[in-house]
């Protein structure tokens, strides 16, 4: 008999406490040092403001330049996309940049580090040749750390050997 009333009680307690679950929100909001998901109204009704890291995307050609296999070197269509970062960078000159060196998957990580730098660096010199003052400009490697394209197939790698410029705000 004690254990049908123990049993009950805990049966109860259960019960009880089940209806005072709080229940997850339908929209959960940014965890820190995320982004909000949407739209942000700021009062200019979704304007770019300018200077900003989507004004960057938006006036140049484009924020990534690619690499051939096992290369760092810049090409005539990387020279066009740097030409026109540094074109923004020289008339915003209190931003700062952060450029990503990254590889395909091919390589060791040691190797891939070392090549992603390599392009990280290239464009920062080509940036600094092009009179974007070279303390402005951070480097990083990730090597085959990061990529974009996750297939094993020529197109997939070359989408990966890149170089990506970020605004920092």
């Amino acid at each position: 008999m004690a254990r049908t009333t123990t049993k009950l009680i805990l049966l109860a307690a259960l019960v009880a406490t089940a209806g005072c679950a709080s229940k997850r929100p339908k929209i959960l909001p940014p965890s820190a040092g995320e982004q909000p998901a949407g739209p942000v109204d700021n009062g200019n009704a979704g304007a770019i403001v300018p200077g900003s890291a989507e004004d960057f995307k938006r006036s140049v050609m484009s924020d990534t330049i690619h690499f051939a296999l096992d290369q760092y070197d810049i090409d005539a269509t990387s020279r066009s996309i740097l030409d026109s970062q540094s074109a923004w960078l020289m008339k915003w000159p209190d931003r700062r940049i952060t450029i990503e060196g990254h590889a395909d998957e091919r390589g060791t990580r040691e190797y891939n580090l070392a090549l992603g730098d390599r392009r990280a660096n290239a464009a920062k010199n080509y940036l600094a040749a092009r009179g974007v003052d070279a303390s402005r400009i951070n480097t990083i490697s990730y090597g085959k750390e990061r990529p974009i394209a996750l297939g094993s197939d020529e197109a997939s790698w070359a989408q990966n050997r890149r170089a990506v410029t970020i605004v920092l705000q």
